[in-house]
């Protein structure tokens, strides 16, 4: 592996390297800085042409930030819902701790980047991100078939989700300014349609 610079501190591979440079990316997001290939090589000590053996350009470099950024994200939203077993509580929870993580954590908020630099607003329903949120709602101690959610319906349900997160995400209001109102916000309109045994819907 050729190295130049690495501020003093070679990697011992090119996987090293690939992490050092993702790390400094990172770094530069959380301070609120621009990403680009000089302010990348910059922050890691190493020239642009070094960056360039690993990365073709910026975006890809947050490409790849917002990748971990999110296997980041779905773990804390596991660790926050690991006790929950109420179908409504688990929807509430879901939503207002993802909402909070998003908005504390600038990496993660790149998964959302209006410019198309990390995860763009019109995927965050494709299949990917609903099987993403399925896998999540999966592993909670939620009996999901047993409170009346069938396959489809989960599918659904994370895709309302989602929706409700990105409305958050593009005009938080007043709901979601503190804790306790945006939990009470979700818990007054969300949580009873959760809540309701799907037999009881009205269809069209």
């Amino acid at each position: 592996m050729r190295t130049h610079g690495w501020a003093g501190s070679t990697p011992a591979d090119n996987e090293a390297a690939v992490k050092r440079i993702l790390d400094g990316a990172a770094s530069l997001i959380e301070e609120g800085r621009a990403v680009s290939v000089q302010s990348v090589a910059r922050q890691v000590g190493i020239t642009r042409q070094t960056l360039y053996r690993y990365f073709p350009d910026a975006e890809s470099i947050q490409r790849e930030v917002a990748r971990e950024a999110s296997a980041d994200l779905l773990a804390g939203l596991a660790t926050a819902l690991a006790d929950v077993v109420d179908p409504a509580e688990a929807v509430v929870e879901g939503i207002a701790t993802c909402y909070e993580l998003l908005r504390d954590n600038r990496r993660f908020a790149l998964l959302f980047d209006r410019s198309g630099s990390g995860g763009v607003l019109e995927d965050v329903t494709s299949e990917s991100a609903v099987g993403a949120g399925r896998a999540i709602l999966g592993s909670l101690g939620v009996d999901w078939q047993q409170a009346g959610w069938d396959d489809d319906d989960l599918d659904g349900l994370v895709e309302f989700m989602l929706r409700m997160l990105i409305s958050l995400i593009v005009d938080p209001g007043d709901r979601a300014q503190t804790r306790e109102a945006l939990r009470n916000f979700l818990d007054r309109w969300v949580a009873p349609a959760v809540a309701c045994k799907r037999g009881d819907w009205i269809r069209v």
